[in-house]
């Protein structure tokens, strides 16, 4: 009771703050490029009005579109993120012209720079010219920033072909392949399309294994059901496992841990299992999963818990880690995890949010190797497959990785 009392109140906080936000987005805008422009009636009014309408589109199409199954109302959260992306970008863009302006005026003379960006001149029709250019210019940066994001994050995933040294790993191994897919975030905007797309991808590598880091879905079985179904089309010598992130607890995870296996998909929860060589005597290594660290707030048989993971295992044996959240990779290294597979962080998905993300996420994106004491070890992070919110990425393109193993 407490638990639902307190995800209760999380999410009407939530609410109050991204409410509060998209407000402030859009006023933001309305004085920035309506406003201080001088634009006249009527369009001054009709400006105001078509900002409030699409402020309200936002949570609107986050409602209906959940509830609105194959109709023409599924294109509603397609333009609500598509805007509320390309708000965000105008805003920065404008926040970033705004700051230099600032800083020009208290150092005055400082750099040639900066004096190629004045206050705006004293008069009424030049200051009026100075406001306009400067939403117009604002205008253009974010239209074509957000043009080049949408196209990255709706084309197909890029490649990450990477080669992981495990000095654990039976040399017999060496070679073996894992599909890494992550945060696909299956729901109001990613449909049967893109799922098939990543499918055929996937397949295309021809991996030993494929493994989901989390964050597959946005929705309920009932709602998304026959789109991940396609996940069964996934082929890899040793299957498909899965393990669970945040997304994937506020959708419901029960009856999803229970669908998936009737898709081939195994899930891993808090669990360890061998792979390898198929043969009796053959050269293998340890694949542990947990769940996710914010699945305790659902319950304690769905809290992360990664010694009953580990327990019992031979500690002279390879052992990768499936956990969503890069957070707590320090905890697995002394645990003996040669090499951990994450998510979660989509590599930052847009920036500069990329900035924000970077300074409370110690792992982002890539490749990292750590070394505390006599222990060492591998973390790699996804950009994730899909995206969450805007369909845009900037800085941040959509993959699937290609994880080679070879003994180090």
């Amino acid at each position: 009771m407490r638990s639902a009392v307190h995800r209760v109140t999380a999410f009407a906080i939530f609410a109050a703050v991204a409410l509060a936000t998209l407000a402030s987005m859009h006023a933001y805008i309305w004085v920035r490029l309506v406003r201080d422009p001088g634009v006249p009636e009527p369009w001054r009014r009709i400006a105001a009005l078509a900002l409030g309408a699409a402020a309200l589109l936002i949570p609107a199409a986050m409602v209906l579109g959940r509830f609105a199954g194959r109709s023409p109302v599924r294109a509603l959260p397609v333009a609500a993120f598509v805007w509320l992306g390309l708000a965000f970008l105008l805003v920065c863009t404008l926040l970033a012209i705004d700051a230099v302006r600032a800083t020009g005026a208290i150092w005055g003379q400082l750099s040639a720079w900066l004096r190629a960006l004045p206050e705006p001149p004293a008069d009424p029709a030049r200051r009026r010219f100075f406001a306009r250019s400067i939403a117009g210019g604002a205008a253009l940066v974010a239209g074509g920033a957000g043009g080049f994001a949408y196209r990255s994050a709706t084309g197909p995933a890029e490649i990450e072909e990477v080669e992981l040294r495990l000095e654990r790993l039976p040399r017999p191994l060496s070679g073996y392949t894992i599909a890494q897919i992550s945060d696909l975030h299956v729901g109001l905007t990613i449909r049967d399309h893109e799922v098939a797309r990543v499918v055929d991808q996937v397949n295309a590598l021809r991996p030993d294994l494929v493994v989901i880091t989390g964050d597959l879905v946005d929705g309920t079985p009932r709602e998304l059901g026959p789109i991940v179904e396609r996940l069964a089309g996934l082929r890899a010598r040793q299957g498909t496992v899965f393990v669970t992130g945040n997304h994937d607890f506020y959708s419901g995870v029960g009856p999803w841990l229970a669908a998936l296996p009737r898709l081939g998909i195994r899930t891993l929860q808090n669990e360890r299992i061998a792979l390898g060589d198929e043969g009796p005597g053959g050269a293998t290594f340890d694949l542990a999963g947990v769940h996710d660290w914010s699945g305790a707030q659902f319950g304690p048989r769905h809290a992360m818990d990664l010694p009953r993971a580990l327990a019992g295992r031979d500690p002279d044996r390879s052992l990768v880690l499936l956990a969503h959240q890069p957070r707590g990779f320090d905890v697995a290294l002394r645990s003996g995890v040669e090499l951990q597979l994450s998510g979660h962080t989509h590599g930052g998905q847009i920036f500069p949010f990329s900035l924000i993300v970077a300074a409370v996420q110690p792992y982002v994106k890539g490749l990292y190797r750590v070394r505390q004491g006599d222990r060492a070890g591998q973390i790699y992070v996804s950009r994730g497959t899909g995206y969450w919110g805007p369909p845009l990425r900037l800085g941040a393109a959509p993959e699937i990785g290609r994880l080679v193993l070879t003994p180090a």
